[in-house]
C-alpha cells in the first residue's frame, strides 16, 4: 500500500508511523539510502551488533575493518 509523505525545503520527511513501528524505526536510528534507479530504498544500517558472528562468507576482513572504522568515526 503506497502513501504519501511531504518533503520539506531541507530535503527531510517523516516515515508514517506504521512503518516506523513495523521496522523498529525510532528517534537516532541509522538508515542506508539506495538509489535502485526505479526509485528509493531507505533501510536501516547494519550496526556493530549485526556483525557478530560474520565470517569471511559475509566480507573480507579488510572489509570489516573497513566499516567498523566508519562506524568509530560517526559515534565521534
Amino acid at each position: 500500500m503506497a502513501e504519501e509523505v511531504v518533503v520539506t525545503r531541507k530535503g527531510q520527511t517523516t516515515l508514517p508511523a506504521r512503518l516506523r513501528k513495523k521496522y523498529g524505526i525510532s528517534e537516532g536510528t541509522r538508515l542506508e539510502v539506495e538509489d535502485t534507479g526505479r526509485g528509493i530504498l531507505f533501510r536501516k544500517a547494519q550496526g556493530t551488533i549485526g556483525l557478530i558472528g560474520s565470517g569471511a562468507e559475509s566480507a573480507s576482513v579488510e572489509e570489516m575493518k573497513k566499516l567498523l572504522d566508519g562506524m568509530r568515526a560517526e559515534s565521534d
